[in-house]
């Protein structure tokens, strides 16, 4: 019966390799050259083996004597075939004094199994099967993390290989890092944008899912700032470089996302020392089994010791032992959540931070930039006795000699191109506002305190944000109210955060207290701190990190310079990359590409799902380990069982670890 299953099995894999080579020749499979080498050998040496299954060792008994050693030479050559490389890395790690790993392992296993075959009773199948399953099991692994390696690579295939430069007239490919600051490039349809700048000339559709994760295209003109790594879709765009190569959004993605790797969590750090502590220990194990037994059963029960059983038994806990599934799958679990976050337009610098993440309890936010669009607009008109247009024009026009944010707002709003011309005798009063004539009209434009200067009775106006009291020819003629506006997505991020188990929800702020109360009762926040300098910020999460349990963290998001003391003494800093400053994007460990407070719970979300994973391979790889040895040892268990042990968890485990890659739904 074990003879059919045997054949059974190895029919199964011949298939399997035959279905992979011809899968293999699509550019499509990813497959490496390498790995298709692999799977010839696999094929070689599984139909090799399945002849010689079926020759028997009959065929060779009927050559005399020397049958018996062709027989042994034929199934070497067959065993060095699948297994010649395994045997070179554990001589390798012997000479670099590196012994314990499970290449010595199995080099140990198959060599003395084999050893014990030839003095036994010539039953090789078992050595070769042993070798040739462990190396489809690390086919299957290879291609995982190949795999999982090839779609971060493809989400992050977004550095540019060139940048148009007009010179003389002709449009010459110039090599990004070479362009200065201030050169006008050109960016046409289906071009990625080379490095980071402002339009000067033409309209177009941007394509920033690989930055953003975003699908939707967004629309860009002239003024407008575009960022590196973005796809230009429809028009020819000239674009004024603001930055160099290197400190662009696309050089600092990608270098973000390589380093990612080298910042360890805590767990892969407990697999590493596991490992090395595991290794030697079941070495250690199987040399006791091979010899105490025999001792005992000799001096001290008086039977014959039965060496063979007891060597074969420590072959086999060898082969069992082999902490395959946990070395591999846990650094490859965090190495898909940190691209599946990527492919969000999420960027985690590291999986240790990944790791926090899950752990977050308590999430810190600035307001401007954060929960807010940092852009005032005019948010509403009020008791105005002219058309609101008219009224805006007036405003607009008043204030055209100002460069301050009020003022730039309120000609944005205006929408048409400022004509100086129509404005004279412009008096600004600080702390007060403008006093101009438009068009011989003259035109007040400022706060109660010019109001009250003009002697001019005004209404009050219970909206939040800045109040532009408007007064033409002496007469009130209404007010504008100018508002930093919250961001569309702000509540439905602080409610999605309160269900992923977010506890404690704070907001810190510059802003006036009536500014912050009114964001923050508008959004749902559990607590708000307002009139903050950068100092306080921090006074303020020292005492919220003071007031959480050890087990829980606590991240602070922000977007600003200002921000960056706050987003290092955090447990997590979550910076946003879009719009926000470099210092906030070097300082966090987290970067949102888009701005968009949502991507938060996402990212927690991606992060819990993550460390399920990793836990779930932790509990799974050890408890059927523990279970086979135990087996193993008291001799219920063979060496296919151990192999399949060994292998099946490995493979089932880096199945589980890939699921990683699939950003969860919010």
């Amino acid at each position: 019966m074990q003879e059919w299953i045997e054949s059974g099995l190895l029919i199964v894999v011949t298939i399997l390799s035959v279905v992979l080579l011809l899968i293999g020749r699509r550019k499509s499979s990813g497959m490496t050259k390498k790995q298709k080498v692999m799977l010839w050998r696999i094929l070689t040496a599984t139909v090799l083996l399945l002849v010689l299954q079926t020759l028997g060792a009959e065929a060779f008994d009927r050559m005399g004597a020397a049958g018996r050693w062709v027989r042994l030479a034929a199934y070497v050559v067959d065993y060095l075939i699948i297994g010649y490389d395994i045997l070179k890395k554990a001589f390798r790690g012997i000479c670099n004094r590196q012994v314990f790993d499970e290449n010595f392992l199995m080099a140990v296993a198959t060599l003395g199994a084999l050893a014990l075959a030839v003095y036994e009773n010539g039953e090789y199948m078992e050595v070769i099967a042993v070798m040739l399953f462990y190396q489809v099991g690390e086919w299957f692994q290879s291609y995982a993390v190949g795999r999982s390696r090839r779609n971060i690579s493809d989400l992050m295939d977004i550095r540019p290989d060139y940048a148009n430069v007009e010179r003389d007239g002709k449009l010459v490919k110039a090599d990004p890092e070479e362009v200065e600051i201030g050169t006008i490039i050109i960016v046409q349809p289906g071009e990625k944008v080379p490095i980071d700048g402002v339009i000067v000339e033409g309209a177009s559709t941007l394509n920033t899912a690989a930055l953003t994760g975003e699908s939707l295209p967004r629309d860009a003109k002239a003024g407008d700032e575009v960022i590196s790594g973005c796809i230009n879709m429809t028009g020819v765009l000239k674009v004024k470089t603001n930055k160099e190569f290197g400190e662009s959004t696309v050089s600092k993605i990608l270098d973000l996302v390589e380093n990612a790797s080298s910042r360890k969590s805590k767990s892969e750090d407990f697999i590493s020392r596991f490992a090395r502590i595991y290794t030697p220990a079941v070495c250690y194990a199987a040399l006791a089994l091979a010899i105490l037994p025999p001792l005992v059963q000799m001096l001290f029960m008086g039977v014959a010791p039965t060496w063979e059983t007891w060597v074969y038994r420590a072959l086999t806990f060898l082969v069992a032992s082999c902490p395959c599934a946990l070395v591999i799958s846990i650094p490859l679990s965090f190495f898909a959540g940190i691209g599946g976050a990527s492919r969000a337009g999420v960027l985690v610098k590291g999986s240790n931070y990944l790791e926090t993440l899950s752990q977050v309890k308590t999430i810190v936010f600035d307001k401007t930039g954060t929960l807010t669009q940092g852009v005032f607009e005019v948010n509403g008109i009020h008791h105005n006795k002219i058309s609101d247009e008219k009224l805006v024009e007036y405003a607009a026009l008043a204030e055209s000699a100002s460069s301050h944010p009020i003022s730039k707002s309120l000609q944005r709003s205006y929408g048409k191109e400022i004509d100086r011309s129509r404005v004279s005798d412009i008096q600004e009063i600080s702390g007060n506002g403008v006093i101009a004539k438009v068009d011989g009209v003259e035109v007040a434009a400022g706060n109660d305190k010019l109001m009250d200067r003009l002697g001019i009775k005004f209404v009050s106006c219970h909206s939040v944000g800045t109040i532009i009291h408007m007064a033409i020819d002496g007469e009130y003629a209404g007010h504008i109210v100018i508002a930093d506006l919250v961001k569309p997505n702000s509540k439905e991020a602080i409610r999605k955060l309160k269900s992923a188990g977010i506890r404690k929800t704070v907001m810190l702020t510059g802003d006036a207290q009536k500014v912050g109360d009114s964001v923050a009762a508008s959004l749902g926040l559990d607590e708000v701190y307002t009139e903050l300098l950068p100092a306080d910020k921090v006074e303020k999460v020292e005492a919220l990190l003071n007031a959480k349990s050890d087990r829980e963290k606590l991240a602070f998001v922000g977007d600003g310079i200002n921000d960056a003391p706050v987003l290092r003494r955090a447990d997590i800093g979550i910076a946003m990359g879009a719009m926000g400053s470099d210092a906030a994007i070097e300082a966090a460990d987290i970067v949102l590409m888009d701005d968009d407070p949502m991507q938060i719970a996402k990212a927690i979300k991606i992060s819990r799902k993550c460390l399920g994973i990793v836990y779930q391979n932790i509990v799974f790889s050890i408890a059927v380990k523990l279970a086979c040895l135990i087996l193993v040892a008291f001799g219920v268990a063979n060496m296919w069982l151990a192999i399949f042990a060994d292998v099946g968890v490995m493979i089932l485990a880096i199945l589980n670890a890939i699921r990683a890659l699939r950003v969860p739904k919010l």
